[in-house]
């Protein structure tokens, strides 16, 4: 939202002080009409508030480009639909519609990032957003997932190999790895 109120797509290689106008213009704006007080850039409840479809309205007043405002809310529109799934327990059952729709949604999202905000990620997607975006919609019709969207398997897995490395396993070079992977894969295993 910053870098589309400060028009980045027009600037190669904006100052830090330019950034942290944008900044505080975008916080004074959500403090003023959404009664948003960001406290901490990546609070949960903050960000919750934040991709809303009301949250992009008032982005928008900001931004000066309707093609850029266009943009922004076909995403947030495509996001709410994804998200929907992802926070359901049983999204076959709570949202069909949009469990359908999941994988073509999630395209097109992918599409926008790297045509019309092509500037932010030089064409390329990262590795993480890839993952979110083509790996997710799979876990998600499969198994049905919660906080598949955050990719939170990964981090647990992650917490669970260093748990793992320091009291599960024989403290030697050669059965380490082997005694880590074979704990991670009794303790993760569906079947067991």
């Amino acid at each position: 939202f910053q870098d589309e109120i400060g028009e980045v797509y027009q600037k190669s290689n904006p100052s830090r002080e330019e950034r942290r106008r944008w900044a505080s213009t975008l916080d004074k704006h959500l403090r003023k009409n959404l009664k948003l007080k960001p406290v901490m850039r990546m609070n949960g409840n903050y960000a919750r508030r934040l991709m809303t479809r009301e949250a992009v309205e008032v982005v928008c007043e900001l931004v000066l480009s309707e093609a850029t405002r266009e943009a922004l809310r076909k995403l947030m529109d495509l996001y709410l639909q994804m998200i929907a799934c992802v926070a359901s327990t049983r999204p076959s059952q709570d949202c069909p519609v949009q469990l359908c729709q999941y994988s073509y949604n999630s395209q097109q999202f992918a599409d926008l990032l790297s045509t019309t905000f092509k500037y932010r990620y030089d064409g390329k997607i990262t590795n993480y957003l890839h993952k979110t975006l083509a790996h997710v919609p799979e876990i998600v019709e499969r198994d049905g997932s919660i906080g598949a969207w955050a990719s939170e398997g990964n981090e647990s897995g992650n917490k669970l190999f260093r748990r793992f490395r320091k009291m599960n396993a024989r403290q030697s070079k050669t059965f380490e790895l082997e005694d880590v992977l074979k704990h991670h894969w009794l303790y993760t295993s569906k079947y067991l």
